[in-house]
């Protein structure tokens, strides 16, 4: 038997026994294809543990699975091989990654000796489909943040410099090269392409910017000429909105532009329609220079004050185990469904939160094994979860530290203090979150104002999403006690158990009531069996006062009786950014 290695990747394989549910039933392989032999592995090449093997006489057919555009894990180029009575989905990481699987499994199959040795029987092999190469022009990354690595394989960024990626066999890490020839993973949404129209290098671009932040922003830096260029809340357009003292009348004004497409090909842009250009960036410099058709010229960029870094999945690639030495324990931040939650430092300089689970409190193997995926979850609007230490009891859970703590006691806290603009901003956010939960098919269970946490610069963000699948608790499992979120609650969930991304739909438009209303308590004089009965009746919580009548029409979209009638999360960011952008731009 020729054991030589073929080809070794790894690659993205479905459960065959599991439905297509969950982003667990997809697991990272490596993948290994010898003369004789398909087999893959748990764990990297030198510490690895077979999992499975396909003798590759058995293989009947291998062939690209046509698809949507729409993946349900990381890797976005699946393709099947059928053998025996089975089928093995694999999802590799590129057109050219799984174009040469595909290749070479087929070589390998035509090799093998016909076992019917009669020249009638024997079909000449149908020929191999040429395979489109992408070419072989490297990747050129500009970083938009620093990076300190923290482990030997990370490679240091210095914003503003340029990278050659080499590798994406992760989403979230990438092997790349500096321009001293040095080699490393880094952080990928730590950097962007250096095309013309990416827009994430430039300073005077802000994205995931609403109207009204734009306006609060301009507004405080209070100068002749400030623009900053954002998302339109029509998608994949953009607005520039621009600040000038002499508005008219000796007033101030804010002025917001959308940035036109043509409809000749190639698009052109343009914000006055005499001055067409191939690429935004080109339209912002020469308005830099010329005010032609605008209020003022574009003078002066301004961006919000902190940018800050965004999260990491992990502290490093591969790195979701964390040695409890290099934590440190500072003051007390509460405590939750699974124990006390702690301020604390990871290697004395990187601040964390650390939940200690209390023994008895969750189903710890099934959770350090979803651990993992969870991992991978990693967005803007949700709080990251970094790692787990699990080689001691009890184990910790280690996330991103949020320093305002929970959104339902910084409500309360805020009473009369945020302005309705600030509390429909708090629910885009939850509501970003949640819709990139929804695209990776990811259920919470219990969102809700506690469940969410604030940040210094006052971004909300997701948090515990999908932990009480692992409750042991029975009083919190089970609609009979106190504990249970009955008034976050769809009728499916509190009858059934049923849960899927439209009960989550349903928990946000009751969370959104808690933003409006500033922390109350929903059904606050009722107990959960009178609530059951009442929302069973058609029975919905009242409009706040602070909520107009988008936002509470957006409420009672959430509570449709039927799941099917619920908007998705994809929706109602829609309607969100459409109330807050408010009337049309110029």
């Amino acid at each position: 038997m020729n054991m030589t290695t073929i080809l070794q990747e790894i690659l993205i394989k479905r459960s065959q026994q599991k439905k297509r549910t969950s982003p667990l039933n997809y697991k990272e392989r490596l993948f290994v294809l010898t003369k004789s032999m398909l087999t893959y592995y748990e764990g990297r090449a030198e510490k690895k543990y077979r999992k499975g093997s396909v003798d590759i006489s058995k293989i009947k057919c291998v062939e690209v699975v046509k698809s949507d555009g729409v993946s349900p894990c990381q890797n976005k180029y699946p393709f099947q091989v059928v053998y025996d009575a089975n089928t093995l989905y694999i999802f590799a990481p590129s057109a050219q990654s799984r174009d040469q699987w595909v290749r070479n499994l087929k070589e390998g199959v035509m090799r093998l000796p016909s076992p019917m040795p009669e020249k009638s029987a024997r079909r000449p092999p149908p020929p191999v489909p040429p395979v489109e190469e992408n070419g072989n022009e490297e990747e050129i990354v500009v970083a938009m943040y620093d990076f300190e690595p923290t482990e030997h394989h990370d490679l240091r960024l210095e914003k503003g410099e340029e990278y050659t990626v080499i590798e994406k066999n992760d989403i979230h890490w990438w092997k790349a090269r500096d321009k001293y020839g040095k080699q490393g993973y880094i952080p990928s949404n730590y950097v962007t392409g250096k095309k013309s129209n990416n827009l994430d290098q430039y300073e005077w671009y802000s994205r995931n910017l609403n109207r009204s932040k734009a306006e609060q922003l301009l507004r405080n830096e209070d100068k002749e000429g400030g623009f900053v260029v954002r998302d339109s809340s029509q998608p994949g357009l953009y607005t520039v909105s621009l600040y000038t003292k002499f508005g008219g009348e000796g007033s101030s004004g804010i002025r917001h532009y959308h940035i036109k497409e043509t409809v000749t090909s190639p698009k052109q842009y343009y914000l006055a329609e005499k001055h067409l250009f191939n690429s935004i960036p080109e339209i912002i410099e020469y308005h830099r220079h010329n005010a032609a058709g605008l209020v003022t010229r574009l003078r002066y960029p301004v961006t919000p004050k902190k940018t800050t870094a965004p999260t990491t999945a992990g502290f490093s690639y591969e790195k979701w185990e964390i040695n409890p030495s290099e934590l440190t324990f500072m003051r007390e931040l509460g405590s939750g469904l699974f124990g006390v939650v702690r301020l604390g430092k990871w290697r004395a300089q990187y601040k964390v939160a650390i939940k200690a689970i209390r023994e008895g409190a969750m189903y710890e193997e099934d959770f350090i094994e979803e651990a993992k995926v969870m991992m991978k979850l990693t967005h803007p609007k949700l709080v990251q979860l970094y790692g787990v230490c699990t080689q001691q009891r009890p184990i910790y859970i280690v996330t991103e530290f949020m320093e305002h703590g929970c959104l339902l006691n910084y409500l309360r806290q805020k009473r009369g203090v945020l302005s309705k603009d600030i509390l429909l901003t708090m629910c885009q956010d939850v509501c970003e979150g949640m819709e990139y939960l929804e695209r990776n098919s990811f259920i919470h269970r219990d969102l809700a104002a506690r469940n969410c946490l604030v940040s210094d610069s006052g971004v909300v963000k997701v948090s515990d999403f999908g932990m009480t699948r692992y409750v042991l608790d029975d009083q919190y499992t089970s609609s009979s006690g106190a504990k249970f979120p009955v008034k976050w609650c769809p009728p499916e969930v509190f009858n059934y158990s049923r849960f899927s991304s439209k009960s989550d739909v349903w928990s946000f438009g009751v969370l959104m009531w808690e933003v409006f209303t500033e922390g109350k308590m929903p059904f606050e004089k009722s107990s959960n069996y009178e609530v059951v009965t009442m929302v069973s009746q058609g029975h919905r919580l009242y409009r706040p006062k602070l909520a107009c009548k988008q936002v509470y029409e957006m409420m009672m979209m959430c509570w449709q009786e039927k799941p099917e009638g619920r908007p998705t999360f994809e929706d109602l960011l829609h309607t969100i950014i459409d109330i807050a952008e408010g009337e049309d731009a110029f």
